[in-house]
């Protein structure tokens, strides 16, 4: 979540400014002279809207009418810790209806992402919103090769400590089931790109612990993907290159497309790819 403060222009914090709600800031921008500033604010719940800052009193307003947009009072947004395999403390965010009350049965998507040390922020989504309108529960865990808790939680998830990544990913899935949220039998997990290569190799080492699976344009083929162009070949700062023989045999033991195995009852899986996509 964001926090914002004033300092004043010697570094000596004047106050806090209070916003909506635990969610992300984007955009600020001010002028020295002027007695206002702005900035963008959204979460699961709230689509991104500017709102305006008095510098003097610090209050925060918003500007233009309200996006059309579900009351974010009918939604229930709680962040907890889960222990992964390595005993690592991993976040997970889970946004459901309020008058939805979680049995072990709730329909529930996990998605993640952990890679090339991007933050995966609070931000409204209008098709994850349908989701949760409808019911479901939608559950979001901040893996380590993400940047949310900078460059060793960063590091933590790359090159030979991917399979750090895997391991968090199926400890949240765990404990969703474990504390009654839902089962395996209505969790479903989703990716896009990394976060593809993240559900491909999660499947493949758990396919008991889902429902169905949406693997979005990922990294399939860890052996070769760097042959696919110059772009795809920076993608070895987190993944490691096959040419390499320490890295060959970590990717070889976790590349979706090398770990499929026949007599396996896999889950129903959607691949989703696009034309002239490199991954």
């Amino acid at each position: 979540r964001a926090h914002l403060r004033i300092f004043a222009l010697d570094g000596t914090p004047v106050t806090d400014v209070r916003l909506p709600g635990q969610g992300s800031v984007a955009g600020l921008k001010g002028v020295p002279a002027d007695p206002e500033a702005f900035l963008t604010y959204t979460d699961f719940t709230v689509p991104r809207r500017v709102y305006r800052i008095d510098m003097r009193s610090a209050e925060l307003t918003a500007t233009g009418p309200a996006p059309n947009a579900p009351d974010p009072a009918r939604f229930v947004t709680e962040k907890v810790f889960y222990a992964s395999r390595d005993g690592t403390r991993v976040p997970l965010t889970i946004v459901h209806r309020r008058d939805v009350r979680p049995d072990g049965r709730t329909p529930t998507v996990l998605y993640g992402y952990g890679g090339f040390n991007v933050g995966l922020l609070p931000a409204y989504s209008a098709s994850r919103m349908a989701w949760i309108e409808a019911g479901g529960i939608y559950a979001h865990a901040s893996l380590r090769g993400g940047g949310e808790y900078g460059e060793a939680w960063h590091l933590a998830g790359t090159k030979l400590q991917k399979p750090n990544v895997f391991d968090d990913f199926i400890a949240a899935a765990e404990w969703l089931v474990d504390n009654g949220y839902t089962s395996p039998e209505h969790l479903a997990i989703w990716g896009g790109s990394n976060g593809g290569l993240l559900v491909g190799a999660v499947l493949n080492q758990r396919p008991d612990l889902f429902a169905a699976a949406v693997p979005a344009v990922g990294v399939m083929d860890m052996l070769r993907y760097q042959t696919a162009s110059l772009n795809a070949r920076k993608w070895s700062s987190d993944y490691g290159l096959s040419e390499n023989p320490d890295e060959f045999a970590a990717l070889r033991a976790y590349s979706p497309y090398h770990n499929l195995r026949s007599g396996v009852c896999y889950p129903p899986v959607l691949v989703q790819t696009d034309a002239h996509d490199d991954r």
